[in-house]
């Protein structure tokens, strides 16, 4: 509308505090047409300093304290949990389709050209030398993280049900009925919890140890020739750890690849044999027996032992992303099989939907941090030592990953970025007034 006033001139305007506002109309000659457009806006102001003929509108409402001026973005309360992905579907992609299908024409019409596909480290085999001390801060971070879990655990109770893979981190276990075992409709869909140990807390997830990602892939009648490690073990490892019993081949030369072939990985190395006991190597590293491992500390330790357990959590999941983004990790679009290495295994292992028509194979994609470090999320209580948790105030009730609670309830600070999805702003009503709530 500003465009056919031709009257009009835009001056600065001199009530602002930094003496620049662009925003300002200044009418000097009276037109009968102009009435209406200078009703139209609600901020008129009028000169405090010498009159002048004529009347002063103000158009820009942003903050007085002028265009740098940073809106003030208010936290979010409440957070929703990431959707559960059904089962009778393949879970979506990483990575558009549309991207990965642009990469594999320009690779194909590389190889036709017959030019080499350029790789860059750790793509050609390579370590990245700047990687190597993340990876050992990774290693030592999820050492502590097993241990401080075994140890909280002789405190905080932990159930597990017995028919699905639910937990609930209180003294009692919850009364919500969302069971979706085998037997869930002869039990109302109530748990049949039982006690749980750390592999409920901390899922475990493993993938075969090889010593050599880019040689020979695993067959499925050689599957039992491969030790099975967790897989941030095993993504240390090829980042560059090196872990007595579990050697890995380091390469001084690159792998040469046209389009998706590979011309030149520098020959097969057999792999040494390893000369300790690979089981008492692996025995920091794996939550098998932790319980027992770790006894009970001193209750006046608890909450610095659950503060610690949590900021390892959080390094730890901060290690695997920062890995990842270098470091190849193929997941099964179908199960939660989990492969560290440039190309999938080809054991025939898959039993999720539709498994017949891939002959049992995995349906492998680009994997995420969640799918390599589940969160395993869990409801939130309050009060652990309250009543249970009720179907009818389930809409009203929180979750958070399951280390996250565990540490909570034995002393430590929740993290900022938690608090939302855990709803702790909300006041819980009794069950008689929870239909009366919008």
């Amino acid at each position: 509308m500003l465009q056919h006033i031709s009257a009009l001139t835009y001056t600065p305007c001199c009530l602002s505090q930094n003496g620049a506002c662009p925003g300002v109309v200044v009418y000097k000659k009276p037109l009968q047409w102009a009435y209406p457009l200078l009703l139209k806006f609600d901020h008129i102001y009028h000169a405090t300093g010498p009159r002048r003929q004529g009347t002063f509108l103000c158009m820009d409402r942003r903050h007085p304290q002028g265009r740098n001026s940073k809106k003030r973005e208010a936290a979010p309360q409440n957070v929703d949990l990431p959707p559960v992905l059904p089962k009778k579907k393949k879970k979506p992609y990483p990575i558009p389709l549309k991207k990965i299908q642009q990469v594999a024409r320009a690779d194909k019409k590389l190889a036709e050209l017959g030019i080499e596909k350029k790789l860059e480290p750790p793509k050609n085999g390579l370590l990245v030398p700047d990687l190597i001390p993340a990876a050992y801060e990774l290693l030592d971070d999820w050492k502590l993280l097993i241990k401080g879990l075994a140890q909280l655990l002789h405190f905080v109770p932990v159930h597990a049900c017995s028919e699905c893979s639910q937990i609930h981190v209180a003294q009692n276990g919850h009364e919500i009925q969302d069971c979706l075992g085998s037997t869930n409709s002869s039990r109302r869909s109530f748990h049949s919890w039982v006690k749980g140990s750390i592999n409920d807390v901390l899922i475990p997830i493993e993938s075969y140890h090889m010593y050599d990602p880019f040689g020979t892939r695993i067959k499925h009648e050689t599957r039992f020739n491969y030790d099975r490690i967790p897989a941030v073990v095993e993504l240390c490892i090829q980042a560059g750890v090196d872990l007595p019993g579990y050697p890995s081949r380091r390469r001084t030369k690159p792998i040469r690849m046209m389009g998706k072939k590979v011309i030149d990985i520098g020959g097969l190395v057999e792999e040494p044999r390893p000369s300790v006991d690979t089981s008492s190597a692996i025995l920091d590293l794996d939550t098998h027996r932790s319980f027992e491992r770790f006894p009970p500390p001193l209750e006046l330790e608890v909450p610095r032992i659950a503060q610690e357990t949590i900021d390892a959590y959080e390094k730890v999941k901060w290690g695997v992303t920062k890995l990842m983004k270098k470091y190849t990790v193929k997941a099964c679009g179908y199960c939660s099989e989990v492969h560290v290495g440039p190309w999938g295994h080809n054991a025939k292992l898959c039993g999720e939907f539709k498994h017949q028509w891939r002959d049992g194979k995995h349906g492998w994609q680009d994997a995420t941090v969640d799918e390599v470090f589940p969160p395993n999320y869990v409801w939130h209580v309050q009060d652990p030592k309250g009543p249970p948790l009720r179907s009818a105030l389930k809409r009203f009730y929180g979750k958070a990953p399951a280390v996250v609670e565990v540490c909570m309830q034995a002393g430590a600070q929740i993290p900022q970025k938690y608090k939302p999805m855990m709803r702790l702003d909300i006041v819980l009503p009794e069950s008689e007034e929870s239909r009366l709530v919008a």
